[in-house]
């Protein structure tokens, strides 16, 4: 009895799932009209952008002016071993050169980027790549740089110079980069 209860019980609730699902509307049984996009060309040739060229100013990439772009010759990147943030010997002339560019140009902004590879944790790597920006901008201070012109950030693993997991890959990455403002 108490089987055909149940049975008559589900078998009620299914059906009032069904009635209270349907509804009185009747759908719209009009077919869908295909249409095809056309390509129209404007009057006189030209591209379709509606702005002629000699509306545009080329745009330069890179500094026009030379006071922009920093010391002459002097590289815009230092590199550090693996785990470190200790200023190589061979970069010194790079950051004495970066030095006494900033020394002579007062009013010049750098922004050092230190950066890792993509061995660590984010977190660890943004703090490594912190330590070796400021390692930089303390060498730059000592060699004469005001700490007004300069500032350290970190972009830890987050912007690789080159892409791969190999050693030269990540050789390239663990680096500090020059930026004038």
């Amino acid at each position: 009895m108490k089987r055909i209860l149940i049975s008559l019980a589900s078998s009620l609730v299914l059906s009032a799932a069904v009635v209270g699902c349907s509804s009185g509307v009747k759908l719209n049984e009009t077919p869908v009209e295909n249409r095809t996009a056309t390509v129209v060309t404007p009057a006189g040739g030209g591209d379709s952008t509606g702005v002629a060229a000699r509306d545009v100013a080329p745009v330069l990439i890179g500094a026009t002016d030379p006071s922009l772009a920093g010391p002459t010759g002097a590289a815009r990147v230092i590199y550090f071993d693996y785990d470190s943030f200790v200023v190589k010997p061979e970069a010194q002339g790079t950051v004495e050169a970066h030095a006494r560019f900033l020394s002579a140009n007062k009013a010049r902004k750098l922004v050092i980027e230190g950066s890792t590879d993509e061995r660590g944790g984010r977190e660890y790597n943004l703090a490594l790549g912190q330590k070796r920006a400021e390692a930089v901008r303390r060498a730059l201070a000592l060699l004469g740089a005001t700490d007004s012109q300069i500032e350290a950030v970190s972009f830890g693993e987050e912007k690789p110079a080159v892409a791969g997991t190999g050693e030269d890959a990540f050789a390239k990455n663990r680096r500090a980069e020059f930026n004038y403002r």
